[in-house]
């Protein structure tokens, strides 16, 4: 049977998510967004804002905006490939969430069929070029977000430092990067860079930075690993916590709270006063920045911290494809500037479940 832009997306399966509307089905022109599920955490609200952004779109007439979720890349491919051999003409343009680095093989055949896209997040550097726009946050940003938020708070040259990686990705090693290039003078946040005083050397940084391997973004495995971690007394001294994500800053608090860390090593961290970042804008994590979760933990450390990387960032990926179809200009490395957010400033931002 023949797939169709409009009537073969409605039909996909039960893993497919999708935004149709009455009106959408009088516009001329459709635009399909790819994202990963709908479920939960920073990668399932991503589906969720781009719902939102696209029933705006379509509601005001012009484009019909569908919004196809895949759990993994060789789907995702799949559902390139079955809208373009729909020989649909109606399709005007695509916005892609790669799931993974797979997935380029489907990017390649949306340049060749000529196909305006707009890349959100993990972005394929083979392809970028080829992109309208790639839309990301600045993970670079948040590494040195949480590096000057630590100096700001007493960080010196050689301090231990226990970074809680995400997983192997790029992501990963931007954030990685950021952190320690704001350490060493050569990256700045907000304008700023560090002290000359409080600079660091490489050999400061190979010898005081542990780093966890990856974590998988699980906050199961960085509760676990923190506990190990503790399991080693002499540990319950490291004051610094870099953790590259919300839900990995919420295993660390999981497990001061629970029964794995004993309560003589408790006592010490709590001496130590350490300090958590994470990043994303977790609704869970800002409840504990506005005081309203875990005060009987963070209320005895140093501070908490998360540095902004919200998954609504998918709405300017897709006003970016629609801006380039109206003949409007777009930048193509569209890089979303980040934010420490701390008790003091978590009123203003908006944050996702």
């Amino acid at each position: 049977m023949k797939l169709t832009v409009k009537s073969a997306v409605c039909a996909l399966a039960a893993s497919v998510a999708l935004v149709c509307s009455a009106s959408a089905m009088a516009a001329e022109k459709s635009i399909v967004v790819l994202t990963a599920p709908e479920d939960h955490g920073w990668t399932g609200s991503v589906a969720t804002f781009a719902k939102e952004k696209a029933a705006e779109v379509t509601a005001q007439g012009k484009y019909d905006v569908n919004v196809i979720t895949c759990a993994n890349g060789a789907y995702q491919i799949t559902q390139i490939e079955d809208l373009l051999a729909s020989g649909d003409d109606s399709l005007a343009g695509i916005v892609i969430q790669p799931i993974d680095d797979t997935v380029l093989t489907g990017i390649q055949q949306i340049v060749d069929a000529g196909i305006p896209y707009v890349a959100f997040d993990r972005i394929i550097e083979a392809v970028a070029p080829t992109a309208v726009s790639n839309v990301k946050g600045d993970n670079e940003g948040i590494g040195a977000g949480s590096a000057a938020y630590f100096v700001q708070n007493g960080l010196m040259p050689g301090d231990k430092i226990y970074v809680y990686e995400g997983d192997t990705s790029s992501v990963t090693i931007m954030r990685n990067s950021g952190f320690t290039e704001y350490l060493t003078g050569e990256r700045s946040f907000e304008g700023q860079t560090i002290p000359e005083d409080k600079k660091w050397t490489q050999e400061q940084l190979d010898s005081a930075i542990t780093y966890s391997g990856a974590m998988n973004w699980s906050r199961s495995d960085t509760k676990a690993s923190y506990e190990t971690l503790m399991g080693d007394a002499s540990n319950a001294q490291i004051k610094w916590f870099y953790a590259q994500d919300d839900e990995l800053a919420m295993g660390i608090l999981e497990a001061l709270r629970g029964g794995g860390i004993d309560d003589d090593t408790k006592a010490k961290i709590y001496e130590a006063k350490p300090y958590i970042t994470g990043c994303g804008g977790l609704e869970e994590f800002y409840k504990v920045l506005r005081g309203e979760e875990y005060q009987e933990i963070a209320g005895k450390l140093g501070g908490v911290m998360s540095v902004t990387y919200n998954p609504s960032m998918i709405q300017t990926a897709i006003q970016d494809l629609v801006d380039h179809l109206d003949g409007r200009e777009v930048v193509q490395d569209h890089v979303i500037e980040c934010h420490n957010v701390t008790s003091e400033n978590v009123s203003e931002f908006k944050s996702f479940n």
